[in-house]
């Protein structure tokens, strides 16, 4: 069954919008299974205070995030091939760049960069399918984590609680809803 897995992800290529808690945690996750087509778009750098939920180390502290993500899932799995790029998302680079992916994953941090991508895609693109996570901050209230689905939009989180002072992000929540959004993508290739 694991060979029969590999044999259909690797045919398949996966677009990460965003390469922090979420979008880092995600690729990993997809790297692991050997999915072996990724790109992923993102044009910050790492700081301390990603690595309480980032998949990167200290000694990547003021690299860009795509360039140690490439590096890390490399050490992971050699056969995945990451396309890393440097970049700012807007409506039209995110229909370029991701135009030929099976599934897009969106995994940005700020709601009106949500609220792009998700805009983009179903206005320009309404035949991708789009995964989202919304509602991942604080901690504990897993029950309260699920996946919604209209048409082509997945959601995943509580949909419900935003990063603030009160309720941060923080390790745990954000590390299950970003294997929700590779767990969806794995349900939607199989």
């Amino acid at each position: 069954m694991i060979e029969a897995i590999k044999n259909i992800l690797k045919t398949k290529t996966i677009g990460i919008a965003g390469a922090g808690g979420l979008g880092s945690n995600c690729a990993v996750s997809l790297a692991r299974v050997n999915v072996v087509n990724l790109i992923i778009a993102d044009f910050d750098v790492i700081e301390e205070s990603n690595l309480n939920r980032q998949y990167y180390f200290y000694d990547q502290i003021g690299e860009k995030k795509v360039s140690s993500l490439k590096k890390n899932i490399e050490n992971i799995n050699p056969n995945v091939k990451v396309k890393a790029v440097d970049i700012k998302l807007n409506p039209t680079n995110i229909i370029e760049l991701f135009q030929n992916c099976d599934v897009i994953i969106e995994a940005f941090d700020k709601a009106e960069m949500k609220q792009m991508i998700i805009e983009t895609v179903l206005e320009k693109m309404p035949d991708k399918i789009l995964i989202v996570g919304v509602g991942m901050a604080g901690w504990g209230n897993n029950n309260t984590l699920k996946t919604e689905k209209t048409d082509n939009l997945y959601i995943c989180g509580d949909q419900i609680t935003e990063v603030s002072d009160n309720e941060p992000a923080l390790a745990p929540r954000v590390g299950i809803v970003a294997n929700m959004l590779a767990n969806q993508a794995l349900e939607i290739l199989l």
